[in-house]
């Protein structure tokens, strides 16, 4: 969708052959996309290879602060059975982690090849789905606009909603003297597209860690945390969904919640797109076959039944 309107410009202004025009703008979103996962990734095996080679350093500073809240706050976390738990845990995800890494690759490279032939025939499939979807054209085009509006609004609006949060988060720890900002910055970003939640699932472990080290640098990250990247996400929310439209929460929830299983990473922004879709075709399958019973009201026969 996003890729339609240069391939035209390639195609009938600048006279390029189709499969030339198809392979430049897909190079140009690989890199546009793929590299930044791969920046974020180097930097995440990175701080895997640390952990592993200072395992057991790492294993005794969690252990002094745990024991340091258990005396501050008489409360017992290190327990053999606790222990037990956590590395069950740990060995019950890492599989996971492997696997889901795995079925991304494969979902992307399975993407891109699908994408060659969208872009090479993409008129002829445009004409095939008029011609023979059992749709009236005004529905047909209905779909087509909101489908446009839905992948702008996820592809677009979230990865800048996401830069704007990773910047200003950037700032915040760069003035709080955060260990490793560039690395905090790049997950307050990616954290900010999950629902509900968003970029404090970065800022909170932040801040509980620097708390152990400094207690007015941890209480600055969290409050930067939660008045400034707070306002900031609900400012540029706002004023995303004024230029390219809005996506309900519940929809981007559950849009994750099945995506991201079936996609990987990318579910995070094609999820939401999937829910959207399946509500729109439910609302122009009921304006082409069926009927909506605006009197009846569900709440008022179980108070009659009463």
């Amino acid at each position: 969708m996003l890729m339609r309107t240069y391939m035209r410009k390639l195609v009938y202004r600048n006279k390029w052959k189709r499969h030339w025009a198809a392979l430049l703008l897909m190079l140009l979103s690989f890199i546009i996309i793929l590299v930044p996962i791969y920046v974020l990734a180097t930097m995440v095996s990175s701080k895997i290879n640390y952990a592993v080679q200072h395992s057991a350093q790492l294993t005794r500073i969690t252990e002094s602060f745990l024991q340091q809240i258990e005396i501050d706050y008489q409360i017992q976390i290190i327990t053999k059975q606790n222990l037990q738990k956590a590395a069950t845990t740990v060995a019950d995800v890492l599989p996971s982690v492997v696997g889901a890494t795995f079925n991304s690759i494969t979902t992307i490279f399975l993407m891109y090849f699908f994408l060659y032939f969208m872009l090479v025939s993409g008129g002829e499939m445009e004409r095939w789905i008029y011609r023979f979807l059992p749709l009236h054209n005004n529905n047909i085009r209905r779909m087509g606009t909101q489908l446009n509006e839905l992948v702008k609004s996820n592809a677009i609006g979230m990865p800048l909603i996401a830069v704007a949060q990773g910047l200003v988060g950037l700032l915040g720890y760069l003035i709080f003297g955060a260990n490793d900002p560039l690395f905090w910055c790049v997950l307050t970003a990616l954290a900010s597209m999950v629902p509900f939640v968003g970029s404090a699932l970065a800022y909170i472990p932040l801040g509980l860690i620097m708390l152990a080290e400094s207690t007015w640098r941890g209480v600055g990250i969290l409050a930067w945390g939660f008045l400034v990247i707070g306002v900031t996400d609900n400012v540029f929310r706002i004023w995303f969904q004024r230029k390219m439209g809005d996506t309900h929460p519940l929809i981007t929830m559950l849009g994750v919640i099945i995506g991201v299983p079936m996609f990987g990473f990318i579910g995070l922004i094609f999820g939401p797109i999937l829910i959207a879709m399946f509500l729109l075709i439910v609302q122009v399958y009921i304006d082409e076959f069926g009927h909506i019973n605006a009197d009846y009201d569900p709440s008022q026969h179980d108070v009659e039944k009463l």
